[in-house]
């Protein structure tokens, strides 16, 4: 397998983990904080900070100035379409449901990715990995559990938030070809923070942004660390590997919720969470075997150019 793919692959397992450990804490501590638009306003502005001034140290913000004008309209609509609407609609389901649940919906990400990806991005699947990506998906919103949505309910928005991901994802695997990683994130977190800072603005909860308690905001700092390594590793993950693999690899966060929920919440492991566990595995390896062959595949079709 060649080694970019590779890359993509661990990179996309470590934004895994901190998914599931974001799902998991960010469930009680939006509860704790008791506004979902200030608490994510916050989490989210804070990592903007934290990559600026990463963009900073490593001398990369003057890159911005050479983008072209496609590019920044680009980073605009990522910032936008995927920075800021869909954090509000999340957390503010996820203060109303159980974070398992919230994981399978978000989980189908993959789903609305590969419909995206096989005519924007002319991505190949193969025969088995669809069959990778319907395991996946029998394993995330059957066996986990989930039971149906609410029209009208958290579920809903949800789901919302997680088109609005889905489109994101492409738009950045468009941008990452000519843009840095590091570029793609600050515009994402930065863009979508000033929106929700105007929202904040507008529904007059400004002065709740300075009166988290110690508690609070030691809670909401730690899950702006948890977010800082997700969007650090995923974009890098995507910048490397097909959108439809990286995403595929992503549901595996789903088993690390239901451990932390299983070892801090109902401290039992269930036999239906042992199925899934089985059945999310061998669908994420067949799905990255598959990816493995076809870019094979595809290296030995392609003619080598000449220089």
């Amino acid at each position: 397998m060649e080694s970019k793919l590779k890359k993509g692959i661990y990179l996309a397992l470590i934004a895994a983990v901190f998914s599931g450990v974001a799902n998991f804490t960010n469930q009680f501590t939006v509860r704790y904080v008791g506004d979902a638009l200030v608490f994510t306003t916050i989490k989210n502005s804070l990592v903007a900070l934290l990559i600026i001034s990463l963009l900073i140290f490593v001398k990369k913000l003057a890159k911005v100035r050479k983008l072209s004008g496609r590019n920044l309209l680009l980073l605009l609509s990522i910032g936008v379409i995927g920075g800021s609407l869909p954090f509000y609609l999340f957390f503010t389901a996820l203060a109303q449901m159980p974070a398992i649940n919230a994981s399978l919906i978000h989980k189908s990400l993959v789903i609305w990715v590969t419909i995206l990806a096989v005519p924007f991005l002319k991505e190949r699947l193969s025969i088995r990995q669809m069959f990778a990506i319907i395991a996946v998906f029998w394993a995330n919103l059957l066996v986990g559990g989930f039971g149906g949505f609410a029209v009208n309910g958290p579920e809903f928005m949800v789901l919302a938030a997680t088109i609005l991901w889905s489109v994101e994802s492409v738009i950045a695997k468009i941008t990452l070809k000519q843009v840095d990683p590091d570029i793609v994130i600050a515009s994402r977190m930065g863009i979508g923070s000033v929106i929700l800072l105007l929202a904040v603005l507008a529904s007059g909860k400004s002065p709740m942004l300075f009166t988290l308690n110690s508690s609070q905001f030691f809670l909401t700092f730690l899950t702006t660390l948890v977010l800082f390594g997700y969007v650090s590793t995923w974009y890098r993950a995507l910048s490397y590997a097909p959108v439809t693999l990286v995403a595929t690899v992503l549901t595996l966060a789903t088993l690390v919720t239901n451990g932390l929920s299983a070892v801090f919440v109902t401290h039992k492991l269930t036999m239906t969470q042992v199925a899934q566990f089985i059945l999310l595995l061998a669908g994420t390896s067949l799905f990255i075997n598959a990816a493995g062959k076809i870019k094979s595949v595809s290296q030995k079709l392609t003619p080598k150019s000449a220089i």
